[in-house]
Protein backbone atom coordinates (compact mmCIF):
# COMPACT_ATOMS: atom_id res chain seq x y z
CA UNK A 1 0.00 0.00 0.00
CA UNK A 2 3.35 2.31 0.42
CA UNK A 3 4.34 1.59 -2.87
CA UNK A 4 0.53 2.78 -4.10
CA UNK A 5 0.51 5.91 -2.02
CA UNK A 6 4.30 6.56 -3.68
CA UNK A 7 3.01 6.15 -6.69
CA UNK A 8 0.35 8.44 -6.60
CA UNK A 9 2.59 11.28 -4.62
CA UNK A 10 5.44 10.98 -7.56
CA UNK A 11 2.13 11.68 -10.44
CA UNK A 12 0.70 14.44 -8.57
CA UNK A 13 4.15 15.99 -8.26
CA UNK A 14 4.49 16.24 -11.86
CA UNK A 15 4.39 19.72 -13.58
CA UNK A 16 5.52 18.21 -17.09
CA UNK A 17 -0.09 17.00 -24.32
CA UNK A 18 -2.00 14.97 -22.90
CA UNK A 19 -5.59 13.94 -23.52
CA UNK A 20 -7.46 14.02 -19.97
CA UNK A 21 -9.06 10.92 -20.38
CA UNK A 22 -9.68 8.85 -17.21
CA UNK A 23 -10.73 5.50 -16.42
CA UNK A 24 -13.26 5.56 -13.22
CA UNK A 25 -14.30 8.84 -14.04
CA UNK A 26 -15.32 11.96 -16.40
CA UNK A 27 -12.56 15.10 -16.90
CA UNK A 28 -14.70 18.60 -17.49
CA UNK A 29 -13.75 18.10 -21.34
CA UNK A 30 -16.37 16.57 -23.71
CA UNK A 31 -15.25 14.05 -26.64
CA UNK A 32 -15.63 16.28 -29.86
CA UNK A 33 -18.60 17.58 -31.35
CA UNK A 34 -20.98 15.45 -33.95
CA UNK A 35 -19.16 12.94 -32.42
CA UNK A 36 -20.38 9.79 -32.10
CA UNK A 37 -18.48 7.17 -29.40
CA UNK A 38 -19.44 3.31 -28.46
CA UNK A 39 -18.20 2.05 -25.21
CA UNK A 40 -17.87 -1.59 -23.90
CA UNK A 41 -16.46 -2.07 -20.11
CA UNK A 42 -16.14 -4.64 -18.67
CA UNK A 43 -15.96 -5.37 -14.60
CA UNK A 44 -14.51 -8.08 -12.72
CA UNK A 45 -15.22 -7.52 -9.33
CA UNK A 46 -13.94 -10.22 -6.15
CA UNK A 47 -16.91 -10.71 -3.96
CA UNK A 48 -15.84 -9.79 -0.38
CA UNK A 49 -15.17 -13.08 2.32
CA UNK A 50 -15.56 -15.73 -0.77
CA UNK A 51 -13.92 -16.97 -4.02
CA UNK A 52 -16.75 -15.68 -6.15
CA UNK A 53 -16.42 -12.75 -8.69
CA UNK A 54 -19.23 -10.28 -9.95
CA UNK A 55 -18.89 -9.72 -13.65
CA UNK A 56 -20.33 -6.73 -14.67
CA UNK A 57 -20.90 -6.06 -18.74
CA UNK A 58 -22.06 -1.97 -19.79
CA UNK A 59 -22.09 -1.01 -22.81
CA UNK A 60 -22.56 2.22 -23.74
CA UNK A 61 -23.42 4.75 -26.69
CA UNK A 62 -21.94 8.12 -26.26
CA UNK A 63 -23.00 11.61 -28.54
CA UNK A 64 -20.86 14.56 -28.63
CA UNK A 65 -23.85 17.04 -29.45
CA UNK A 66 -21.76 20.26 -29.30
CA UNK A 67 -18.50 21.16 -28.31
CA UNK A 68 -20.41 21.90 -24.51
CA UNK A 69 -22.94 19.51 -24.49
CA UNK A 70 -22.43 15.36 -24.24
CA UNK A 71 -24.92 12.68 -23.44
CA UNK A 72 -24.72 8.74 -22.57
CA UNK A 73 -26.86 6.28 -22.65
CA UNK A 74 -25.82 2.71 -21.23
CA UNK A 75 -27.65 -0.63 -20.51
CA UNK A 76 -26.09 -2.78 -17.35
CA UNK A 77 -25.93 -6.77 -17.16
CA UNK A 78 -24.27 -8.81 -14.92
CA UNK A 79 -24.53 -11.97 -13.30
CA UNK A 80 -24.79 -10.68 -9.50
CA UNK A 81 -28.22 -12.30 -9.13
CA UNK A 82 -26.77 -16.18 -10.35
CA UNK A 83 -27.51 -15.81 -13.63
CA UNK A 84 -26.14 -13.43 -16.29
CA UNK A 85 -29.12 -10.77 -17.11
CA UNK A 86 -29.59 -7.35 -18.03
CA UNK A 87 -30.57 -5.21 -14.49
CA UNK A 88 -31.00 -1.78 -15.89
CA UNK A 89 -29.25 1.00 -17.61
CA UNK A 90 -28.83 4.74 -17.00
CA UNK A 91 -28.27 8.45 -18.59
CA UNK A 92 -25.48 10.59 -18.47
CA UNK A 93 -25.07 14.30 -19.52
CA UNK A 94 -22.31 16.84 -18.94
CA UNK A 95 -22.83 20.30 -19.75
CA UNK A 96 -18.87 22.34 -19.93
CA UNK A 97 -19.69 25.68 -18.71
CA UNK A 98 -16.24 26.83 -18.55
CA UNK A 99 -13.08 26.73 -20.01
CA UNK A 100 -9.48 28.97 -20.17
CA UNK A 101 -7.58 27.73 -22.80
CA UNK A 102 -3.84 28.74 -22.80
CA UNK A 103 -0.77 27.02 -24.57
CA UNK A 104 0.26 23.90 -23.42
CA UNK A 105 -2.56 23.92 -20.85
CA UNK A 106 -6.63 24.37 -19.96
CA UNK A 107 -8.46 24.58 -17.32
CA UNK A 108 -11.77 23.51 -17.33
CA UNK A 109 -15.14 22.93 -15.21
CA UNK A 110 -18.64 21.03 -16.35
CA UNK A 111 -21.58 20.12 -14.69
CA UNK A 112 -23.51 16.99 -14.78
CA UNK A 113 -26.01 14.31 -13.74
CA UNK A 114 -26.88 10.70 -14.14
CA UNK A 115 -30.51 9.41 -13.81
CA UNK A 116 -30.36 5.54 -13.09
CA UNK A 117 -32.86 2.68 -13.07
CA UNK A 118 -31.84 -0.83 -11.89
CA UNK A 119 -34.07 -3.93 -10.61
CA UNK A 120 -31.84 -5.67 -8.66
CA UNK A 121 -31.43 -6.75 -5.36
CA UNK A 122 -29.78 -4.15 -2.91
CA UNK A 123 -27.23 -5.90 -1.58
CA UNK A 124 -25.20 -3.28 0.02
CA UNK A 125 -24.62 0.75 1.93
CA UNK A 126 -22.35 1.81 -0.93
CA UNK A 127 -25.00 3.38 -3.20
CA UNK A 128 -23.41 2.84 -7.12
CA UNK A 129 -25.32 4.39 -9.82
CA UNK A 130 -23.64 2.77 -12.47
CA UNK A 131 -25.13 -1.03 -12.09
CA UNK A 132 -26.42 -0.90 -8.68
CA UNK A 133 -28.93 1.13 -7.84
CA UNK A 134 -31.62 3.18 -9.25
CA UNK A 135 -31.36 6.62 -8.48
CA UNK A 136 -29.93 10.23 -9.75
CA UNK A 137 -26.95 11.99 -9.25
CA UNK A 138 -25.96 15.78 -9.72
CA UNK A 139 -22.32 16.98 -9.43
CA UNK A 140 -19.49 19.38 -10.37
CA UNK A 141 -15.81 18.35 -12.07
CA UNK A 142 -12.73 20.88 -12.82
CA UNK A 143 -9.89 19.71 -14.75
CA UNK A 144 -6.40 21.42 -15.07
CA UNK A 145 -4.45 20.17 -18.03
CA UNK A 146 -0.11 21.17 -17.56
CA UNK A 147 1.55 19.62 -20.84
CA UNK A 148 1.91 16.05 -20.37
CA UNK A 149 -0.17 15.95 -17.33
CA UNK A 150 -3.51 16.08 -16.53
CA UNK A 151 -5.50 16.35 -12.90
CA UNK A 152 -8.99 16.54 -12.74
CA UNK A 153 -11.28 16.64 -9.16
CA UNK A 154 -15.28 16.20 -8.41
CA UNK A 155 -17.78 16.14 -6.20
CA UNK A 156 -21.31 15.37 -6.22
CA UNK A 157 -24.94 14.71 -4.94
CA UNK A 158 -26.03 11.05 -5.09
CA UNK A 159 -29.84 10.05 -4.13
CA UNK A 160 -30.61 6.39 -4.57
CA UNK A 161 -34.47 4.78 -5.25
CA UNK A 162 -36.07 1.84 -5.26
CA UNK A 163 -34.62 -0.82 -7.45
CA UNK A 164 -38.46 -1.45 -9.64
CA UNK A 165 -41.46 -2.53 -7.44
CA UNK A 166 -39.70 -5.68 -6.29
CA UNK A 167 -36.52 -4.37 -4.53
CA UNK A 168 -37.32 -1.87 -2.03
CA UNK A 169 -34.57 0.58 -0.68
CA UNK A 170 -33.84 -0.69 3.23
CA UNK A 171 -35.02 1.60 5.33
CA UNK A 172 -31.74 1.61 7.51
CA UNK A 173 -29.66 2.59 4.88
CA UNK A 174 -28.99 5.92 4.26
CA UNK A 175 -30.39 7.04 0.79
CA UNK A 176 -28.20 9.89 0.41
CA UNK A 177 -24.21 10.60 -0.18
CA UNK A 178 -21.73 12.29 -1.41
CA UNK A 179 -19.07 11.10 -3.91
CA UNK A 180 -16.04 12.30 -4.67
CA UNK A 181 -12.77 12.01 -6.35
CA UNK A 182 -8.97 12.87 -7.46
CA UNK A 183 -7.83 11.51 -11.04
CA UNK A 184 -3.95 12.18 -12.07
CA UNK A 185 -2.83 11.19 -15.61
CA UNK A 186 0.41 11.73 -17.55
CA UNK A 187 1.08 10.89 -21.16
CA UNK A 188 4.06 8.49 -21.33
CA UNK A 189 4.64 8.12 -25.18
CA UNK A 190 5.48 9.31 -27.73
CA UNK A 191 7.80 11.59 -25.95
CA UNK A 192 7.34 14.36 -29.29
CA UNK A 193 4.60 13.83 -31.87
CA UNK A 194 5.12 13.29 -35.19
CA UNK A 195 1.68 12.11 -36.38
CA UNK A 196 -1.98 11.35 -35.69
CA UNK A 197 -1.91 7.90 -36.17
CA UNK A 198 0.77 7.21 -32.55
CA UNK A 199 -0.61 5.35 -30.06
CA UNK A 200 -0.78 6.75 -27.28
CA UNK A 201 -0.11 5.48 -23.67
CA UNK A 202 -1.11 7.61 -20.33
CA UNK A 203 -0.76 6.09 -16.68
CA UNK A 204 -3.20 7.46 -13.94
CA UNK A 205 -3.89 7.05 -10.82
CA UNK A 206 -7.58 7.88 -9.43
CA UNK A 207 -9.02 8.26 -6.05
CA UNK A 208 -12.54 7.49 -5.45
CA UNK A 209 -14.61 8.03 -2.50
CA UNK A 210 -17.97 8.06 -1.10
CA UNK A 211 -19.40 9.29 2.45
CA UNK A 212 -23.07 8.42 3.37
CA UNK A 213 -25.51 11.59 4.12
CA UNK A 214 -27.30 9.69 7.50
CA UNK A 215 -24.81 7.78 9.41
CA UNK A 216 -21.49 9.34 7.98
CA UNK A 217 -20.12 5.88 6.98
CA UNK A 218 -17.25 6.40 4.29
CA UNK A 219 -14.84 4.86 2.14
CA UNK A 220 -11.74 5.34 -0.19
CA UNK A 221 -10.09 3.43 -3.38
CA UNK A 222 -7.25 3.90 -5.59
CA UNK A 223 -7.68 2.78 -8.82
CA UNK A 224 -4.21 3.02 -10.55
CA UNK A 225 -4.59 2.14 -14.59
CA UNK A 226 -3.00 2.07 -18.00
CA UNK A 227 -4.58 3.65 -21.30
CA UNK A 228 -3.64 3.17 -24.95
CA UNK A 229 -5.12 5.76 -27.44
CA UNK A 230 -4.95 4.43 -31.24
CA UNK A 231 -5.06 6.57 -34.00
CA UNK A 232 -6.94 9.34 -32.27
CA UNK A 233 -9.86 7.27 -32.58
CA UNK A 234 -9.84 3.72 -30.38
CA UNK A 235 -9.10 3.39 -26.95
CA UNK A 236 -8.20 0.88 -24.31
CA UNK A 237 -8.30 0.95 -20.68
CA UNK A 238 -7.16 -1.34 -18.07
CA UNK A 239 -7.77 -0.30 -14.36
CA UNK A 240 -7.36 -2.17 -10.99
CA UNK A 241 -9.91 -0.63 -8.00
CA UNK A 242 -8.56 -1.47 -4.39
CA UNK A 243 -10.25 -0.15 -1.27
CA UNK A 244 -8.22 1.65 1.10
CA UNK A 245 -10.26 2.34 3.42
CA UNK A 246 -14.37 1.64 4.33
CA UNK A 247 -16.46 1.99 7.05
CA UNK A 248 -19.57 0.76 5.40
CA UNK A 249 -20.57 -2.56 3.73
CA UNK A 250 -19.59 -3.04 0.11
CA UNK A 251 -19.93 -6.60 -1.48
CA UNK A 252 -17.15 -6.65 -4.14
CA UNK A 253 -14.88 -3.17 -4.09
CA UNK A 254 -11.85 -4.67 -5.72
CA UNK A 255 -10.94 -5.66 -8.91
CA UNK A 256 -10.44 -4.99 -12.58
CA UNK A 257 -11.74 -2.86 -15.12
CA UNK A 258 -11.20 -3.50 -19.10
CA UNK A 259 -12.90 -0.49 -21.17
CA UNK A 260 -12.89 -0.51 -25.09
CA UNK A 261 -13.90 2.70 -27.26
CA UNK A 262 -14.26 3.98 -30.41
CA UNK A 263 -15.16 7.16 -31.64
CA UNK A 264 -16.53 7.71 -34.99
CA UNK A 265 -16.09 12.01 -35.53
CA UNK A 266 -18.73 14.20 -37.87
CA UNK A 267 -20.89 11.17 -37.13
CA UNK A 268 -23.92 13.78 -38.22
CA UNK A 269 -24.53 16.98 -39.36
Amino acid sequence: MKKIFFLFILFAGIAAHAQELFVYTEPASNMPKKSLGIRLGNMLMKEDGSNKYEYHLIPELMLGANKNLMLHADAFLSNVNKNFAAEGGSFYAKYRFLSNDKIHSHFRMAGYGRFSFNNSDIHQEEIDLYGHNSGYQGGVVATQLLHKVALSANASYLRATNNGSKNKFPAAQSKDAINYSLSVGKLMYPKEYTDYKQTNVNLMVEMLGQTLGTNGRSYLDIAPSIQFIIKSQARVDIGYRQQLYSSMYRTAPNGFNVRFEYLIFNAFK
